[in-house]
């Protein structure tokens, strides 16, 4: 609320309070004066009008509305305990002529988190029978946001979390406003916008090492320009930035969403992402998934549920983006929902809106994608994180942990600097890891640009499908919390197949592999490591078929191929058991083949026992890597 529109609200209530004890009449002449002189200089200094009425007080102590108008503008400095204060000691003067000020002192009690307060505050407010309608609607909806965050302290106790932000630095922050962070995967490099000379927003960025950020530099290349660039996101990889681009000249509204992609040579010249996804409307606030499949963003596209909803486009084979999909009522309200965030998890999901129960304005909120691939119930990030002001964009680094935002804060350099803080323990997101390499051809060793899959094996949901660059490289996260299987394919090549247990964590491991693909060619072999047995059984496990089915489409893409599986176990036991129980193994798996549509004929099997290891059985790690299943390329 701007000064203007705070006075404006404090002279009505003031005009409306007949039943008054104090008397202004009997104000002193001197300290009216200077009352008077305040009020005029609050519209451009508000500091100067606080010593001003100060000065009025002094003179004369009982001047109520001296006190009310220092309440006033101490909350327009978000000076929330003097507020309180100048309140306080106008309603020991008259009660009954504050009465009808209850409403912006439970603001201001709301603005310290005394929700308890502020509620028996706006209560007292709303007693008032004449009040008019706006008057009570805006009591009301205060009244709604105090009553939720008494509700939600009760469900959601803190326990010992503290709300500490610490301000990023100077070499970050600067006398002008910077804001909307965005961090690569390994949490190295901190893109955000800054306002130069108050006017023009242009990207900056800096590097962490040893701990520590280095001094921002404008972006490299040609993105920044004389235009506004903001509200950016850089892919987890580090190569793309998209970001809103506001009245450009080749736009087609009034905000639209641009690519840059990180070349030799610096940024590129942006691009406009197309018609499929910039509208005559407004665009904003882009956010790619880790796996560059899938971009969220904000828009006023007109057939939305309220002002602004968020949306989603994939990105099709052909390298263009689909026609946008709105994400629908249960994360869309009749307010505005904006600065979507998807976490490298790919399954979490941060937002703001003012529809959704809050605290009073723009709130941050946090879903979760559910395992038919909807989207949960969305749920507030909670006081202090939220407050009674309009909250902003915020990121969380892949730790799960570690949160970035934008806030004026006492500590700012100038307007809005960017801070970290430590999320709570129930509003992260999973802590996630990463594996990156390169793809290449077995024999020539060029690059291949390759489909790069990630199944949660209890569910077979997919948690990325990304596919390499145009040199095979790649970089895919994996989120803690669950057991994976990790698949790379080619049409003309044999799979590669690898399996990351992290359902009880992985420690600080990152993974990096190189993945030399065999072209489908006679005697090419592939350990297949996500077929599961229990110890000396040949029951194939559940979680076996993820992998069992990129086989079934492995050999429905190649009608002719035909293949052996090969079991192996490791020296543990007698010779001959452990031949027949490889081949019980090998035999279960072609029989899932069979009962998939694939015909008999085109498949064989074979039990090796221990007579092929990989590795010395004469340690767990070893006896864990001979026993295996394979895949046999027997003819194509």
């Amino acid at each position: 609320m701007n000064m203007k529109n705070l006075l404006t609200i404090l002279i009505l209530l003031t005009a409306i309070s007949s039943r008054a004890q104090y008397d202004p009449d009997k104000v002193n002449k001197k300290a009216v004066n200077l009352y008077t002189k305040g009020l005029d200089q609050s519209e451009d200094d508000i500091p100067g009008a606080i010593r001003l009425l100060q000065q009025a007080i002094q003179i004369d102590s009982n001047y109520e509305e001296a006190w009310l108008s220092l309440a006033g503008m101490y909350a327009a400095l978000k000076d929330y305990r003097h507020a309180i204060e100048s309140s306080e000691k106008a309603r020991a003067i008259d009660s009954n002529y504050f009465k009808d000020f209850n409403l912006p002192y439970s603001i201001d009690l709301a603005g310290l988190g005394q929700f308890d307060k502020a509620l028996d505050a706006v209560n007292i407010f709303l007693t008032d029978p004449r009040l008019n309608e706006t008057s009570r609607k805006s009591g009301e909806y205060r009244r709604r946001c105090y009553q939720f965050a008494l509700d939600y302290a009760a469900t959601h106790p803190i326990g010992n979390y503290k709300f500490e932000p610490q301000n990023l630095g100077d070499s970050i922050n600067t006398d002008v406003s910077e804001y909307f962070p965005t961090l690569t995967i390994d949490g190295n490099t901190l893109i955000f916008t800054r306002r130069v000379n108050h006017v023009n927003e242009d990207f900056y960025e800096s590097q962490k090492g040893k701990g520590a950020w280095s001094k921002a530099i404008s972006l490299p290349g040609n993105i920044n320009t004389n235009n506004n660039e903001g509200a950016q996101n850089i892919s987890q990889d580090g190569q793309w930035l998209l970001f809103t681009g506001c009245n450009f000249p080749d736009g087609h509204g009034s905000c639209d969403l641009y690519i840059s992609y990180l070349t030799a040579d610096g940024w590129s010249t942006p691009e406009n992402l197309g018609d499929s996804i910039n509208s005559e409307f407004w665009e904003s606030s882009p956010s790619l998934s880790p796996d560059k499949k899938d971009l969220y963003f904000s828009s006023k596209q007109p057939d939305g549920y309220g002002g602004s909803d968020l949306y989603v486009s994939h990105r099709l084979l052909n390298g263009h983006w689909s026609i946008p999909e709105n994400l629908g009522p249960t994360i869309n309200t009749i307010g505005n929902e904006a600065a979507p965030f998807i976490h490298p998890d790919n399954q979490t999901l941060y937002f703001t809106s003012d529809g959704h129960p809050g605290y009073g304005g723009d709130d941050l909120f946090v879903t979760r994608r559910q395992p038919d691939g909807t989207w949960g119930k969305p749920e507030n990030l909670g006081y202090p994180i939220n407050t009674i002001e309009n909250e902003g964009s915020l990121i969380v680094a892949a730790d799960g942990k570690t949160a970035y935002y934008a806030s004026d804060r006492a500590d700012s350099r100038g307007g809005l600097d960017l801070y970290t803080f430590e999320l709570r323990q129930d509003i992260r997101p999973a802590r996630t890891l990463w594996v990156k390499g390169r793809v290449f051809d077995s024999a020539t060793r060029k690059g291949l640009p390759s489909s790069v899959v990630l199944t949660d094996l209890a569910t077979r949901q997919v948690i990325s499908n990304l596919q390499t660059d145009e040199t095979g490289s790649y970089l895919i996260t994996l989120p803690e919390g669950r057991n994976y299987a990790f698949d790379v394919k080619r049409k003309g090549y044999l799979f590669f197949s690898e399996n990351f247990s992290l359902a009880r964590g992985a420690g600080d491991t990152v993974y990096h592999i190189d993945i030399p693909l065999q072209p489908l060619v006679a005697n090419a072999v592939a350990v297949m490591h996500n077929i599961f047995f229990d110890p000396n059984r040949y029951d194939l496990r559940p979680e076996s078929g993820a992998e069992l089915d990129v086989v079934v489409q492995l050999m429905k893409d190649n009608p002719t191929l035909k293949i052996q599986i090969g079991g192996h176990t490791d020296n543990s036991g007698k010779s001959a058991d452990n031949i027949k129980l490889s081949e019980d193994r090998a035999r279960a798996v072609t029989s899932y083949l069979v009962a998939k549509g694939i015909a008999p004929g085109r498949l064989s099997f074979k039990g090796w026992g221990d007579t092929q290891p990989l590795a010395d059985n004469g340690t767990p790690e070893g006896r864990a890597r001979n026993r295996r299943t394979e895949l046999k390329v027997v003819s194509r």
